[in-house]
């Protein structure tokens, strides 16, 4: 009966310290979630013809989760220079995304997905739009590099018309909280 007491007391004191020393580890216990907003301007280079350039520019509101993960949603325009006139390709992004902090709480990785809708030049294109991205953030500063890729927009390859086109961009934005 000894034993069984002093067993059952000995287990009651390692949950008793082991629920103590997890809820100590928990880096976000008390975080405030909020909402960000940043306002962005984008220099791409499209790897197909007939795109020379892209430039543009973006709003972001961004719902931090916790110090580490945070959902985004970006809207904005962009405009592919065409040489030639009145050639270029202009189109709104619509995407969603999740960023994570990888690094000191100021490097992320960041995955964005949604679509592309042309605007200009009789366009009637819309595309899916997939867009990696990684990037280096401060309180107020927002500088990243990502992949974009729209598969159903026209492109050349080889001077053959072919749907998808890819392009890497650099995005420097002023963000601040809502």
């Amino acid at each position: 009966m000894k034993n069984a007491i002093k067993n059952l007391a000995i287990l009651a004191l390692l949950i008793i310290g082991s629920t103590q020393a997890m809820a100590q580890d928990l880096p976000n216990d008390n975080y405030e979630q909020k909402f960000k907003l940043g306002i962005g301007a984008t220099v791409g280079y499209p790897f197909e013809e007939p795109y020379n350039l892209n430039v543009g520019g973006d709003v972001r509101l961004q719902y931090d989760l916790s110090k580490s993960y945070s959902l985004t949603a970006t809207t904005g325009f962009n405009n592919l220079f065409i040489s030639g006139d009145n050639n270029d390709l202009g189109y709104i992004p619509a995407k969603l995304g999740f960023k994570a902090f990888v690094l000191k709480d100021q490097f992320y990785l960041m995955g964005e997905v949604g679509g592309a809708f042309a605007v200009t030049n009789d366009y009637n294109d819309k595309s899916l739009l997939l867009s990696p991205s990684i990037g280096y953030a401060t309180k107020y500063i927002d500088i990243s590099v990502r992949y974009e890729y729209l598969p159903d927009f026209p492109a050349l390859r080889n001077n053959n018309a072919d749907n998808g086109l890819s392009q890497i961009a650099l995005r420097l934005a002023y963000g601040f909280d809502l």
